[in-house]
């Protein structure tokens, strides 16, 4: 049985969810933050209809 966690996230960006490129800016801003250590990713959020990049560590 799976249990509920707390886990805080912190948004590092948004972007568009209609935007005539989708998710690629946000990705490519993810990936960026990858590349300086940051561990950050993409997610979705349906009530604002913007993707996020986020990170699941203290800015």
């Amino acid at each position: 049985m799976a249990t509920p966690t707390t886990q805080s996230r912190t948004v590092l960006e948004r972007f568009p969810a209609g935007s005539p490129r989708g998710s690629w800016p946000a990705e490519e801003y993810a990936a960026a933050q990858r590349a300086q250590g940051r561990d950050a990713h993409v997610v979705m959020d349906l009530g604002s209809d913007q993707f996020l990049a986020v990170t699941d560590s203290p800015q």
